[in-house]
């Protein structure tokens, strides 16, 4: 290296600082993820720009992160005892054939059985393997350490998937790791037995973390000290370097409003259209779920609606302020539970991509049936209750409202009576506590009549659209007006289980701001326990 000595230390007839170059990402730049380009002969000390003092970081870090995530010794697969090992698991022949095929790729892995912690607390014991998978990164190899997590339903439900870094090793968050080690990627998303397979996941991870390592070395504290005298040499150009650094924040950050429609079905395809008409979206993703060419996407393809891209990518909604679910897995089940549990695997796949990717979204659930697919986002996400909502009976309240003042012509805006409840058949009629101009027993005869005349009105796709889309704006534009949505409703109407149902709330940016309330009448209260007794029941018996 010219203008180097042998030891590393800089050397120039012009000036000499004792600088022993150590080769990892320094603290002053947080934001590094690799050898960076540029910025050579931008700072010259000794004849060696800053750009040459990164560059030899950098191939410093890729060899101490070679040698440090070569360790796992190889092991021969015990086909018996990975069988015992499964006793309690439900496909267990179909698992160990699957475990052998991968023993045959990758010999190495190690296999035992230990408890998983759920995002929910829950635990659960589960056969896991660690093992390191070969990544080739700008010409060098590196043995990335990793833990696979095989769930009791496998091969119908995907692995659960961890980096495992060593004592000097930091986990570089990205696009597919989050801060704890959790990989996402479209494979486990889309995850379907039997054309995915564990080997296959694993191809696809070995390809993305190809494009961006996941893992960085990290020094010892007698060697950070030497990263210090860089730090302050580096900041002469600071000021280059941190707004190259934060280019892609900033370009996220003008995007103001980035809104994500799940499913590309006709619910999501009218919610799309919907938000696109009323302009609420700086940025509309529509993330197609389906297998082939859908038709409604490919229409939407054609005509090229303004600020709305179509992904089967789960990172391309990261930075949404909202994201709604319209996805539903309903069709060809057994029976009424099967047929909840298929949404809900579905969803095991989905949520938590899509928290990671948007960590201060609202989650609107659309897909049915809305009181409990609202319960399982919320278990799933971990997001604060206020921050998942489903869109409840808001169609039907604002329906309501209408025929109120516009078709009976009541003396009364109508705007302080609300549909609550369980979406369906239990869904009752309540008014605001506050005194109005119409005694209560003609209150009761309004919405009686009202009522009547809501039951025969269809929900059609493009209606429940227009309604998620009046949801959407405003919660982005934080408006504060009250709606009827599900939410967690333990502590109402002496609900005392953790369901989804009903009420008015007042809704804004950061999702339910408040549980308006209403005229507590024993009928209303006993409508509502029932449905929560019956909703809790069912969630009992689903497999989160």
């Amino acid at each position: 290296m010219e203008g180097a000595g042998r030891d590393g230390s800089l050397r120039s007839p012009r000036l000499q600082v004792p600088v022993k170059v150590w080769l990892w990402a320094p603290p002053w730049r947080a934001s590094y993820r690799g050898p960076p380009t540029g910025g050579a002969g931008t700072f010259l000390c000794g004849g060696l720009g800053l750009g040459g003092l990164r560059s030899q970081r950098a191939r410093e870090k890729a060899r101490r992160l070679r040698r440090s995530t070569a360790t796992l010794q190889t092991m021969e697969f015990d086909c018996e005892g990975v069988r015992r090992l499964l006793g309690k698991y439900k496909f267990r022949d179909l698992t160990v054939e699957e475990l052998k095929n991968v023993n045959a790729f990758f010999p190495h892995f190690r296999y035992s059985m230990d408890t998983y912690v759920f995002k929910d607390t829950s635990q659960k014991d589960l056969l896991n393997f660690t093992g390191t998978i070969p990544v080739m990164y700008q010409g060098n190899t590196y043995n990335i350490p990793i833990r696979f997590w095989i769930l009791d339903s496998h091969p119908f439900a995907p692995p659960i998937c961890f980096l495992k870094p060593t004592a000097n090793m930091e986990i570089s968050v990205g696009k597919h790791v989050d801060a704890k080690g959790r990989i996402y990627l479209p494979y486990l998303q889309n995850w379907s037995h039997p054309k995915s397979v564990i080997v296959g996941l694993i191809k696809e991870m070995i390809a993305k973390f190809q494009e961006e390592l996941p893992l960085y070395s990290v020094p010892s504290s007698n060697e950070a000290q030497q990263v210090d005298l860089l730090a302050y040499i580096a900041k002469i150009t600071e000021g280059v370097s941190d707004i190259n650094s934060r280019g892609w924040t900033n370009h996220e950050n003008k995007i103001h409003n980035k809104i994500t429609v799940v499913g590309s079905g006709d619910l999501g395809i009218a919610c799309t259209l919907a938000i696109s008409a009323k302009g609420i979206a700086d940025k509309l993703i529509l993330l197609d779920l389906s297998d082939g060419t859908n038709q409604g996407t490919m229409d939407l393809d054609i005509f090229n609606l303004p600020n709305v891209e179509i992904s089967k990518d789960l990172s391309a909604s990261a930075h949404s302020k909202v994201v709604i679910f319209t996805a539903n897995s309903l069709g060809g089940s057994e029976s009424y539970l099967h047929a909840v549990q298929s949404n809900v695997d579905m969803f095991r796949a989905l949520v938590p991509a899509l928290g990671h990717y948007s960590q201060h979204a609202v989650f609107l659930v659309a897909s049915q049936p809305v009181e409990i697919m609202s319960y399982v986002t919320w278990k799933l996400s971990t997001f604060a209750a206020n921050r998942v909502i489903g869109i409840g009976c808001n169609l039907d309240s604002q329906r309501l409202q209408y025929i109120i003042t516009n078709v009976l012509k009541a003396q009364t805006s109508g705007k302080e009576v609300w549909v609550i409840g369980e979406q369906g058949e239990n869904k009752v009629c309540t008014w605001s506590g506050r005194d109005g101009v119409m005694s209560h027993s003609s209150q009761a005869q309004l919405s009686s009549r009202a009522m009547e005349l809501l039951r025969v009105k269809g929900q059609r796709s493009w209606s429940v659209g227009l309604s998620v889309a009046d949801l959407v704006d405003t919660i982005v534009n934080n408006k504060k007006k009250v709606h009827s949505v599900s939410t967690l409703a333990k502590g109402y109407y002496g609900l005392d289980n953790e369901v989804f149902l009903s009420l008015p709330c007042i809704l804004g940016t950061s999702g339910v701001s408040e549980v308006v309330k209403t005229r507590a009448e024993d009928t209303v209260t006993e409508t509502l326990q029932n449905s929560g007794s019956s909703i809790h029941d069912l969630q009992q018996q689903l497999k989160l």
